[in-house]
């Protein structure tokens, strides 16, 4: 078994080696035969600008009613593709598993009027949205699959956010680089702002197929963000955060692949 985790650690960290190093030769590529305007403040400043300009284009392009394309039940593909982390390894999440998450406790808190923790019995009571539709991978493939969840938004309308908070951080189980070690994290997060969050297809899924969300896909909470990529769709969370700003956080880009050269909006 150890042997088996080992061997599967190393190989996701080599695709991720991979992905980092096609992310620096794109950049060199656009880049190339500018190294002059390196030294130009105001083009610097530029590029630094880049993700909020992004985030204004978003709005234009696709204001909160905009609704991903939904399909209909024959659409849906027998077996959902699992990609990235299939089964985390971190020992309380692990724990988790082994009881049939039964434990489970979702924390939602940060900019908010009053934290909260919901078992995942109190989100499936919630009023739910029940959605068909594709997930578009960064790396090429597609795949339709049935969500049903409750509404992020719903969620956050009970913790209230403050007027300062701009952003949800979503906080993961699964360490990418192995099982913490050394004070060193490596856990999935990701990052929507708060009309994404408040997006009426936007939902913590825990059903996939009619079926409870399977280990490969996420379970026992996926975060669903129809309009955007899916490295938006956190899957395994653990906490929810809301601030006003993830310049602090990790390497500040808002996201695991953000800090590694990625998009903040991963629209489609």
């Amino acid at each position: 078994m150890k042997k088996t985790f080992t061997l599967m650690r190393a190989r996701q960290r080599d695709r991720r080696r991979v992905l980092r190093g096609a992310v620096a030769a794109a950049g060199s590529a656009m880049l190339a035969g500018c190294d002059r305007l390196s030294n130009n403040a105001t083009f610097v400043d530029t590029l630094k600008s880049a993700q909020y300009l992004s985030q204004a284009a978003q709005k234009v392009v696709a204001p909160r009613p905009a609704m991903a394309q939904e399909f209909s039940q024959s659409d849906v593909a027998p077996s959902f593709r699992g990609n990235g982390t299939l089964n985390p390894m971190d020992a309380d999440y692990q724990a988790l598993r082994q009881a049939g998450f039964a434990s489970y406790e979702l924390m939602v808190g940060g900019l908010v009027e009053k934290s909260a923790f919901y078992t995942l019995e109190q989100l499936r009571a919630m009023p739910s949205r029940t959605q068909i539709t594709r997930h578009d991978c960064v790396e090429g493939w597609s795949c339709i699959g049935k969500w049903k969840g409750v509404p992020l938004g719903l969620v956050l309308d009970q913790v209230k956010p403050l007027p300062q908070a701009k952003y949800v951080v979503l906080r993961c189980f699964d360490s990418m680089d192995g099982p913490t070690l050394d004070g060193h994290d490596s856990r999935y997060y990701e990052s929507i702002d708060l009309d994404e969050a408040h997006h009426a297809q936007t939902i913590l899924a825990y059903e996939l197929n009619d079926r409870p969300l399977p280990v490969a896909n996420g379970a026992p909470i996926r975060c669903r963000v129809e309009r955007q990529l899916g490295y938006k769709q956190a899957k395994y969370v653990r906490a929810i955060e809301l601030v006003e700003s993830f310049a602090s956080i990790r390497g500040g880009k808002g996201g695991y692949w953000e800090d590694e050269g990625y998009e903040w909006y991963g629209g489609i």
